[in-house]
């Protein structure tokens, strides 16, 4: 076969030598991008098989940032979540997982910002060209970062966090494929934490339950005994007058006001 492409000394032609090396460069990216796209499935399986072992929203938050950040080999990967009117916290780090609930300041994350304001993925390859990031520039480079991915977690509509991904210079860059992986991944993150919120609202409800069940179960059993106090003191007492003549107007409004006097009784005894 190579004697079709061999000329009259024997060698191969440039152009086929060239045509050739194209073709294994080909191949190579090729191979290299379905190892990325298997890297990225084991990564979701994983994801999924820890986050379903819990229904705690910060476990599940950094299980998922340590995944992320072990998949790409990341200088930083964290998870944000928004608060109370334009607040965003950091609650999950993969660089530093005893961060918890940090008030984060956007005007330092230009990047982070425009995926909370517009709720769409802000992909930067190249962090060191981008103009959103001139003013700061400085310190990308004094971190040596080179790619930047922000995708925005969504429910119902709404943006309430976001996963950010950042790579450094002398490690590969992110690809398109990466952008939705990470998208993949955002979709995962949101439905976990409605999951979470639902167990977590649970919880809560069925506390409530129980201790309006236990007030109420004391309140029961506090009012059995006035009530069989009461019966003892009235067999102990002349009944049979009070029988015959009936309650004055006095005696009527005196069990009124015990009775209250006993509802409070009740009502205290049942806090407990």
């Amino acid at each position: 076969m190579t004697a079709d492409y061999e000329g009259r000394d024997g060698a191969v032609p440039a152009a086929v030598d060239e045509s050739m090396a194209l073709e294994l460069d080909r191949l190579r990216g090729r191979v290299a991008e379905l190892q990325r796209e298997r890297d990225h499935l084991v990564a979701v399986v994983d994801i999924l098989q820890e986050i379903s072992a819990s229904l705690h929203f910060v476990d599940i938050l950094q299980t998922i940032a340590r995944k992320l950040g072990e998949a790409f080999g990341l200088d930083r990967c964290a998870i944000f979540l928004s608060g109370n009117k334009d607040e965003v916290r950091l609650v999950a780090s993969y660089e530093d997982p005893t961060i918890r609930n940090l008030v984060v300041d956007l005007k330092r994350y230009p990047e982070l910002q425009r995926a909370f304001d517009s709720g769409e993925t802000v992909f930067i390859p190249d962090a060191s060209t981008d103009p959103m990031l001139r003013a700061i520039k400085p310190t990308l480079d004094t971190r040596n970062v080179r790619s930047i991915i922000v995708v925005p977690i969504q429910w119902q509509g709404a943006v309430i966090g976001a996963i950010f991904l950042r790579t450094e210079r002398d490690a590969q860059a992110f690809s398109d494929a990466d952008v939705s992986f990470c998208q993949v991944v955002a979709s995962l993150t949101a439905k976990a934490l409605r999951n979470a919120h639902r167990f977590e609202a649970a919880l809560r409800t069925q506390k409530t339950t129980s201790e309006s069940n236990r007030k109420a179960e004391v309140r029961r059993v506090a009012l059995l005994s006035f009530v069989r106090r009461l019966l003892e003191r009235n067999a102990a007492a002349e009944a049979a007058t009070f029988a015959d003549r009936g309650l004055s107007r006095a005696s009527d409004e005196e069990l009124d006001r015990l009775v209250s006097v006993a509802m409070q009784v009740l009502d205290e005894e049942a806090k407990g």
